[in-house]
């Protein structure tokens, strides 16, 4: 069932981050700073990025939505949630209408895991799926 399920997900249109992710390197990362802090720093990333315009800015849901236009075009929404004082949980969320011979779903988590890597180095990175055992 397991090679059935990894040779189907390479076709998937759609990649995202959650707790409890099977992959280690989708899942929610968290920082230590404050709400705005990160929602800034997401919203900043998304803005210096030349491939990234941002479609929706929504500060009460803590969600940023952009589309991109790299590599892959897509559609990006990123989630901030406040889970402690001074820890705060990134969750991202990407999607595309392209079709791949190869596979597409490859291409999405790379695009997650450039993102990351990009906040990772502008907040303080304290863990990732840090509640997914509980």
């Amino acid at each position: 069932m397991s090679f059935l399920k990894s040779i189907t997900g390479r076709y998937e249109k759609f990649s995202g981050t959650s707790e409890n992710n099977s992959d280690e390197q989708l899942r929610t990362h968290y920082y230590k700073a404050n709400f705005n802090l990160v929602f800034q720093s997401v919203e900043d990333l998304l803005k210096a990025d030349p491939a990234a315009r941002i479609t929706s800015v929504s500060k009460e849901h803590g969600e940023i939505s952009a589309e991109l236009n790299g590599r892959v075009r897509s559609f990006l929404t990123a989630t901030v949630i406040t889970t402690k004082p001074f820890e705060t949980a990134v969750d991202l969320h990407i999607s595309t209408e392209k079709f791949s011979l190869a596979g597409i779903n490859p291409a999405l988590r790379q695009e997650v895991i450039k993102v990351y890597e990009k906040l990772d180095r502008t907040l303080t990175f304290i863990g990732s799926g840090k509640y997914g055992n509980q």
